[in-house]
């Protein structure tokens, strides 16, 4: 008997007839013997119709920290809806099954509303209701923290609660079931010859979700490589009567050890973001402590910082660029001209918004030369201009003007011969 974790995303829970189905497939792997502990999201729709409410009757206050705590108490009941309907529809199937939410597991966080970071989570009593034979439905994407306040993980939270619990239940494997069938060289809908990975190593997947890929949360990987969660993605999409051997083998899994069967292509996929903005301090002295003058108040506000450059010193003076993302690019300008640019000593701060980050990704780029200057070579054949560039070990992104994203990731999947798999 192995001790199983399923999340479903919220497409996968989008109706009374999907959750059904989801009752289906859970209720099948726990008749096989399994211990099942299932991490739901609200219903596709139902987090964004919540917060478009609180929108409407937001005041000045909006941002405060009074109101991003409204927000999380307001967010978190999208999935306790799709947890108690989960539960109601196990026991439909014949299955005994409880929901919980994540105050009352418990899952602790900080206090950081809106973006809460786990801490720790007690399993005592979930691990009494598996031994009674009882199916655990925990809601994803929301915890408590030590004041007692309902907190929520930021998008894309329900994976980072399934991963967490995989974790401190050493879980045999973690299944994130999603309305994708795998990970894939890129996104299909992008580049229609995209093919799907059968294995992608922790490393690559952890560069592609911080990079722009919206299979799986960043800090659901991060999770995953520090506590070694064994991690799987696939669709829940096909028949829930799947035979469970052949299910248990689908979709793409997520490795920790890199070995000669695994893909070793140079380049094993193409990220990108069009989720981010451009900020561009002109003008700044060039001296100590500029960058952190600059930056230390962005990190305050916790605005999260991508890539960041800075041009040779003329004059004495030099420009300082940095990329955040969008949804915060009005509260960081803002910040800059009212605390930062009166003491700065800068000419101005320009923004762009229409801007995207491309990124090739692949653990054999460690032993191959000449992988990113292929990549300039290929846009620039193609008239696309470069604007800001970001290398590691085993990945290489470049900002680049938006209208040309969709060019700039056919013209790499080609170039870097993704639609085979490698020999």
């Amino acid at each position: 008997m192995a001790l199983i974790v399923h999340k479903y995303g919220g497409t996968s829970m989008g109706s009374t007839e999907r959750i059904r189905n989801v009752a289906k497939r859970v209720a099948k792997w726990a008749r096989a013997g399994h211990q099942m502990v299932v991490v739901p999201s609200a219903m596709s729709g139902e987090t964004n119709r919540l917060l478009g409410l609180a929108k409407e009757l937001a005041s000045q206050q909006t941002g405060s920290r009074g109101h991003d705590r409204e927000l999380d108490m307001l967010a978190s009941t999208g999935e306790q809806a799709s947890s108690a309907l989960l539960a109601i529809a196990l026991q439909a199937e014949g299955m005994e099954a409880v929901s919980y939410a994540g105050w009352q597991v418990s899952v602790r966080t900080d206090s950081a509303y809106t973006k809460a970071r786990i801490e720790s989570i007690d399993d005592e009593r979930v691990r009494a209701d598996l031994d009674a034979g009882r199916v655990v439905v925990i809601t994803g994407f929301q915890g408590v923290d030590d004041a007692g306040n309902i907190t929520t993980l930021g998008r894309g939270g329900s994976d980072t609660s399934a991963v967490a619990i995989a974790a401190a239940m050493k879980a045999h494997e973690c299944l994130i079931y999603t309305d994708v069938d795998g990970v894939y060289t890129t996104d299909p809908r992008v580049e229609p010859d995209a093919r799907r990975l059968k294995t992608v190593s922790f490393e690559e997947m952890l560069e592609m979700a911080s990079l722009g890929s919206k299979v799986l949360q960043i800090r659901s990987v991060e999770f995953a490589g520090k506590y070694k969660v064994p991690l799987r993605v696939l669709s829940s999409f096909t028949p829930w009567d799947i035979d469970i051997v052949e299910e248990a083998k689908s979709g793409t899994l997520i490795t920790f050890e890199e070995d000669e069967k695994m893909e070793q292509a140079v380049v094993s996929g193409i990220a990108f973001n069009r989720d981010e903005a451009k900020i561009s301090v002109l003008g700044v002295p060039d001296k100590p402590g500029i960058a952190y003058h600059i930056l230390g108040a962005i990190a305050d506000a916790n605005i999260e910082v991508d890539v960041i450059i800075q041009n040779l010193s003329k004059d004495g003076k030099t420009d300082f660029s940095f990329t955040v993302h969008r949804n915060e690019f009005a509260k960081a300008m803002d910040l800059l001209k009212a605390k930062v640019l009166p003491t700065l000593g800068a000419a101005e701060i320009v923004g762009d918004t229409k801007i995207c980050k491309v990124s090739i990704v692949g653990i054999g780029m460690r032993s191959h030369v000449g992988v990113a200057s292929k990549m300039f070579r290929v846009l620039s054949e193609e008239g696309i201009n470069i604007q800001m560039i970001s290398t590691s070990e085993i990945k290489t992104s470049v900002v680049i003007d938006e209208k040309y994203m969709e060019l700039a990731v056919r013209a790499l999947h080609k170039a870097f011969d993704l639609d085979h798999p490698p020999t």
